[in-house]
């Protein structure tokens, strides 16, 4: 089940601990992809939050948001590159996505065979999609506060199954949020010593969000693949009602 964009975008651009979630995610984005220069970047589900530090040199940036979350404008003050979409039926080009990242996607999925089947299409040569879902072994997913509470969470080898059998290949992981999801001012003032406890010690705490990085293999050898790569008719898209204003953030 899909949450609310509003209730997304509340918690990302209007709460403290959804602002300190958006940092520690994003960051490590930046850490997986440094620049995006000359590349097509792409987001599913709500992941706008994650490519805004990629807007200035990247070749085209596009935020996906699949029906039953409904889209919002983005970025604000800035001209629109949100798009409403059927959830396995993207309105893009078969292998044109560089970089591709889904958070609040996969894991609200009722369809994920389908919905990975769909990167895997868009995906280009030398492309590299990330993968941002709730982890089960940490307290994030068992908070009805964040968002990261809601939906099916993975352990590393469950994903790992997940994408081996979409013929992903992990190219590399990491947790992160590993602050307690309150906003209490004591865990909001320490959440960046939390973060760097966690990446030094993996083994010993749980990051609450797990983030897997992965290629597509090439030629696929999951059979029947070859009949799902086609390329969508722009009547498939889904787009936000004429005359309605737009959200922004």
């Amino acid at each position: 089940m899909h949450l609310d964009v509003k209730t997304l975008r509340d918690f990302y651009y209007r709460s403290a601990l959804g602002r300190a979630a958006q940092r520690a995610v994003r960051d490590q984005v930046r850490r997986f992809w440094p620049d995006a220069h000359g590349h097509t970047v792409a987001g599913y589900g709500f992941a706008v939050p994650l490519l805004r530090p990629y807007l200035g040199d990247a070749r085209r940036v596009i935020g996906l948001m699949p029906g039953p979350q409904g889209v919002m404008h983005w970025p604000v003050g800035l001209p629109n590159v949100s798009v409403l979409c059927e959830e396995t039926l993207w309105p893009l080009e078969t292998g044109h996505v560089d970089r591709l990242v889904l958070m609040h996607g996969l894991e609200n999925s009722e369809r994920p065979t389908e919905l990975l089947d769909e990167c895997y299409r868009v995906l280009g040569p030398g492309g590299q999609a990330l993968f941002v879902v709730p982890n089960r072994s940490g307290l994030w997913a068992r908070s009805d506060a964040t968002p990261f509470g809601f939906g099916r969470p993975y352990s590393l080898s469950q994903l790992d199954a997940q994408l081996k059998a979409h013929d992903f290949i992990r190219q590399n992981y990491c947790s992160v949020l590993y602050q307690p999801p309150s906003d209490r001012r004591m865990w909001m003032k320490t959440a960046p010593a939390w973060e760097r406890m966690g990446r030094a010690i993996p083994a010993v705490m749980a990051g609450g969000v797990l983030m897997v990085l992965a290629s597509k293999r090439h030629p696929p050898q999951r059979k029947g693949l070859g009949r799902k790569v086609r390329v969508p008719s722009p009547l498939d898209v889904l787009a936000p009602s004429p005359g309605k204003p737009a959200e922004q953030v």
